[in-house]
Formats: structure tokens, sequence, C-alpha cells
């Protein structure tokens, strides 16, 4: 009978373990010397591959659906530093140019001179202001009215 595992387990390119043999049939199994008669009780049902036992992937698609919803994102997940999740440069790029957006915005809708502008663009420049809101909040206080200028969508 083990003869019989190793030669169809080299017919079905497979390993020996998962080789079934119906024990109601043994007998005829046992019988069976040659290849050909191997491939015969093969294509006759009496020995069959068992599938390939492989690792589910049930668990990882939950927690990958968990994530795409932002969930799992907290302290105790997060490897890295501060700055490796978004850069400092990338956040530095989103902040100054919606700043200088709103600056040419107000610039165009004459709301400040050029003088202004170029002045308002170098403290941009130096990192003066935190936010567009920081900016709307300064130029308030030196009595520029800001408050009705049209957002671009």
């Amino acid at each position: 009978m083990i003869e019989q595992k190793r030669m169809a387990a080299k017919i079905l390119k497979c390993g020996v373990s998962r080789i079934w043999i119906d024990p109601k049939r043994a007998a005829e199994v046992n019988e069976a010397i040659t290849n050909a008669d191997i491939r015969r009780l093969i294509k006759n049902g009496v020995i069959v591959k068992k599938p390939k036992i492989g690792i589910s992937s049930g668990r990882k698609n939950k927690i990958k659906k968990q994530k795409q919803k932002g969930r799992r994102k907290g302290h105790g997940s997060r490897k890295g530093a501060l700055g490796a999740r978004s850069p400092r440069k990338r956040e530095w790029i989103k902040r100054i140019r919606g700043i200088r957006a709103f600056l040419k915005q107000l610039r165009d809708e004459k709301k400040i001179d050029n003088l202004k502008y170029r002045d308002l663009y170098k403290k941009a420049k130096g990192g003066f202001f935190r936010s567009k809101a920081h900016v709307k909040h300064y130029l308030e206080r030196e009595g520029i009215e800001v408050e009705h200028v049209k957002e671009k969508a």
C-alpha cells in the first residue's frame, strides 16, 4: 500500500500525504503493481489527490476593510516618526499653495494693493501664517475687509 501511494503521488505530481486511497477497495490497490494499474485506479476514483490546505484570507480581508474605513490607525498602530506618515514638506506645500492662491485672489479682486500683496507674500514665505484662516484674521486686525471674498471651488 505504501509503494502504491508513492507511485500515485508521482503520477499526480503531489506529496504522499495528499494521496487518499478508498479503504473499502484497499485489496484492489494492493494488487496494483504498475503505473498503468495506478492510473486506472485514479481514473476510477479509488485513488484521489486531496486538495491543498491553504491559509484563510478571511481575517486579513476583514482588517483590510476596516482600514479602508479609517479604523485601526490609532497610536498603537503607527510606526515611524511624526513626519514619516505625512512628510513636513508635503504639509508645507499644501498650506503655502492655499495661502498664495488666497493672496492672489485678494489682489485680483482689488481687496489689497500690490505693495500689501508683496508684503503678505513674503510673510507667508517666511512661515508667518499658520493657515489661510490666520491670514484672514491678520487682515481683519489690519482693517482689511476679507469676509466677502468668493471661495474658488
